[in-house]
């Protein structure tokens, strides 16, 4: 199957669950909306709890690939920080399976795969992948973290740095994820980041 046809069903899975919940998702709908039969939705998934896992990964890849936009993006570690936050505060207000993903409460509404790897028999690499661990809470926080770390700190930084990079990394993480559960206010997250982030960090 060619990879639009994959992303046209994950599409269209993604629209249904956005109007009803997951339980009440049909794979004949999901393959009728992306306009092939519903052979070929088993084909490539396998499942229902094979597409629901292959749109976890998705929404999790589209997450992560914003993160590394944020942090290789123009502006002082600061901005890029505080864009880095911003993006995964709105990512998580806007998007239900991101929220979940990156805070671990799963609403009955939603798919609930399991974390970790499940027997796959998949011939389709996308699959294979989407079958394998999924980031929990922690990982997440860690991989964002630690991309921040290697972006921003640059090659020959002091060890006691870089642990105080990190450790400023991951605070400016968790201080977006309290942002998805409760707004902030008229500063907005940019600045919470300011002013919880060390003065060395802010101009």
């Amino acid at each position: 199957m060619m990879p639009a046809a994959r992303e046209s069903l994950l599409d269209a899975a993604y629209e249904a669950l956005a109007r009803r919940p997951w339980s009440a998702v049909r794979m004949v709908d999901v393959a009728a909306a992306a306009g092939v039969s519903r052979q070929t939705l088993y084909n490539e998934f396998g499942s229902k709890e094979g597409l629901a896992r292959a749109l976890v990964r998705r929404e999790a890849d589209g997450y992560l690939t914003g993160v590394e936009r944020a942090l290789t993006g123009h502006g002082d570690a600061l901005r890029r920080l505080t864009v880095t936050a911003e993006w995964t505060a709105s990512t998580a207000q806007e998007n239900a399976l991101v929220r979940a993903m990156l805070t671990g409460c799963w609403s009955e509404r939603l798919p609930s795969p399991t974390l970790k790897a499940v027997p796959s028999s998949s011939a389709v690499p996308a699959q294979r992948r989407a079958d394998g661990p999924l980031p929990s809470p922690g990982d997440f926080v860690a991989l964002v973290r630690d991309r921040a770390v290697t972006v921003l700190a640059g090659p020959g930084t002091p060890r006691s740095e870089a642990a105080d990079l990190a450790r400023s990394c991951e605070l400016v993480v968790r201080l977006a994820l309290s942002c998805a559960a409760a707004p902030p206010g008229e500063g907005g997250v940019a600045d919470l980041v300011r002013r919880a982030l060390p003065r060395q960090l802010t101009p």
